[in-house]
Order: C-alpha cells, then sequence, then structure tokens
C-alpha cells in the first residue's frame, strides 16, 4: 500500500547576493540584488507501506527542502504530496500526528529540563493515552538505552545521547512514518552503530516506513536496499543500491596477500591490479570472466597467504555518480 505520493513537486528559494566593491555596497543600500534558486524541480517517487529508503544526494540538492515539504513544514510552489492519504501543509494537525521527524542538526526537546519532562510535554501535544505512553516509553527507553539519561538536562547530554532521547522523542506517539534529516551527522562509531540497530528494528518489527537522509554511505549500505539520488533538485536515480553498484561500478575486487612480493604478470582477465608489496587487489569485469576461474588462475600462479572478495566501496560509487552527473 503506497504510504507516499509525491508528484511534479517543484520549490523556489530567493536568496540575496553579496555584491562586491564600494560602490557595489552602495548600489545595495537602494536595491539588494536577488537571485532564484530552483530548490525542486518537478521531482516525484512513491514510497510503500514498510519501506526503508535511502535519499541521498550533495549538499544543496534538495534533501532537506524535500523532507520539510513531506512534513508539512513547507509549502511547495507547485505539485502534488500525500501522506497517508493528506496533504501535509493542508492539513498539518492531522499529518503530524501520524509521522515523526528527527533533524539531525535541530532538536525537538526543551533544552534546560530533563529529558523526561519533555517526553511528557509531547505525550499532551499528541494526545497520547496514558498507559499507551507508559509502554512506549519503556519500549524505547529500553531499546535506546536511555534510562539513565531521563532526569538529565538536555543541555548536559554528548551528541550521541542527545540523539538517542531525539529518536526516543520522534517515535513516542508511534507514527506510522519517520523521517530522518542527517540523523547521524557528528556521531561517534559505537553511536551510529547503535541508532542503526535500533532503526533496522523499528522498520522490520514495526513496519514503520523510514526515509533517511544522509551524507554518510555506511548507514545507506547497512539498512537501506532502495536508493533515491537527487542532484539540483531533481531525481536522477530511484531503484535498488545493488542496481546503482553495478551501474556505476562494475567491477569486482579479490584481495590477495602473498607471501612474498611478486611482480603482477601473467593474470588473465584481469582489468586492473593494484600493487602495494605483498597485497594485491585484482579488478575483473564478472561479465569477462567468472570469479572462480579467476581465483584459480591466482591460487596456481601466486605464492598465496591469504585470498578474500572486497565489496563495492559505497563511498567510491556515489562519488563517481556525481562526478559522470556534474554534481
Amino acid at each position: 500500500m503506497q504510504q507516499i505520493v509525491v508528484e511534479g513537486i517543484s520549490k523556489q528559494f530567493m536568496v540575496s547576493e553579496r555584491p562586491e566593491g564600494s560602490a557595489s555596497l552602495l548600489r545595495r543600500l537602494v536595491a539588494r540584488p536577488r537571485r532564484t534558486i530552483q530548490a525542486l524541480d518537478a521531482i516525484g517517487f512513491t514510497m510503500e507501506s514498510g519501506e526503508l529508503v535511502g535519499y541521498i544526494g550533495p549538499n544543496g540538492a534538495g534533501k532537506s527542502t524535500t523532507v520539510k515539504i513531506m512534513s508539512g513544514i513547507l509549502t511547495p510552489d507547485a505539485g502534488r504530496c500525500e501522506i497517508l492519504g493528506r496533504t501535509p501543509w493542508k492539513q498539518r494537525t492531522a499529518h503530524v500526528a501520524a509521522i515523526g521527524v528527527v533533524f539531525g542538526q535541530r532538536s525537538q526537546l526543551w533544552w534546560d529540563v530533563p529529558v523526561q519532562d519533555s517526553f511528557d510535554l509531547l505525550k499532551e501535544i499528541y494526545r497520547v493515552p496514558g498507559p499507551e505512553f507508559r509502554a512506549r516509553s519503556q519500549q524505547l527507553v529500553d531499546a535506546l538505552q536511555i534510562g539513565d539519561l531521563l532526569r538529565s538536562p538536555v543541555r548536559q547530554l554528548s551528541l550521541g545521547q542527545r540523539m538517542r532521547c531525539e529518536m526516543a522523542a520522534a517515535l513516542l506517539h508511534s507514527p506510522k512514518i519517520l523521517f530522518l534529516d542527517e540523523p547521524t551527522i557528528g556521531l561517534d562509531t559505537v553511536s551510529k552503530l547503535a541508532l542503526r540497530d535500533f532503526l533496522r528494528e523499528e522498520n522490520l518489527r514495526r513496519g514503520v516506513t523510514i526515509i533517511l537522509t544522509t551524507h554518510d554511505m555506511d548507514d545507506i549500505e547497512a539498512l537501506c536496499q532502495r536508493v533515491m539520488v537527487i542532484g539540483h533538485g531533481t531525481l536522477l536515480y530511484d531503484g535498488a543500491l545493488t542496481t546503482l553498484k553495478e551501474q556505476y561500478s562494475p567491477l569486482r575486487c579479490i584481495r590477495v596477500v602473498l607471501e612474498h612480493e611478486v611482480e603482477p604478470n601473467g593474470i588473465q582477465g584481469a582489468a586492473r591490479i593494484d600493487v602495494d608489496g605483498p597485497v594485491w587487489h585484482v579488478y575483473y569485469d564478472p561479465l569477462d570472466v567468472p570469479a572462480p576461474a579467476l581465483m584459480a588462475q591466482l591460487t596456481s600462479a601466486l605464492p598465496l597467504k591469504d585470498v578474500s572478495m572486497e565489496d563495492h566501496d559505497i563511498d567510491a560509487i556515489i562519488a563517481r555518480m556525481y562526478q559522470e552527473m556534474s554534481l
């Protein structure tokens, strides 16, 4: 069942330009120069119930603008957006009761009061019944391991602690859809892994539909099977992550560790070999040579100490995609 429908959404912003030189500064006092930025240009996509989709693109591509339109914060200039059958900016009260939003660089928790007080206030804002609130908040406290943080003011929390509390706050009212805009920005590795595990469980066990915008490609690879790529306000790709990898990185890699250094000669079918002392990275196209055949050749021709298959470098793939599309 489709929960999110976006059709032909466009959004422009007017921004002021800072002129150079004293003469230009004087003219600015009379008429400030402005220009139009096309943040979104007729983008469209749909999402089914229970999907977890990565939404990626370079800075200024339009990711946050899309999330703000879908959450009802912004009104588009043109197009149609329906979330659970509602238009977000027209039916905002009913809409926000069914969604959760986490912005990595903004907080929905009150800065100077304990976390629990913020949770209690959110209970009243969303009109969550007492028994339901107690059960859900306990689930989130246990899953995110924030029990010892509830009596602490938000300003005393580390970034990783605050983001776990932000995630709980966004889910207290059991929304059907969760919008995440850079939720792991600035987090340490341990905090990132904890949040990923939690999001995976929320998606799989509770069926929460999640759209995740991030620059951290490890988040995308760990969580998302489907990705959407946006650039200059236009949707450039919408499909499986595996297909994106194959399209922009067709070569596979075998990592070989040798007993001693040798010259990389006579390896048939290898598209490229990167040598770093006794460590080789052998790149090949599976359409030209099957992996077992190349592996057998390496085994017979080289003094092997260790050999392993390496997965695609998702960061390199996305960088190559941006380069090819001039983003």
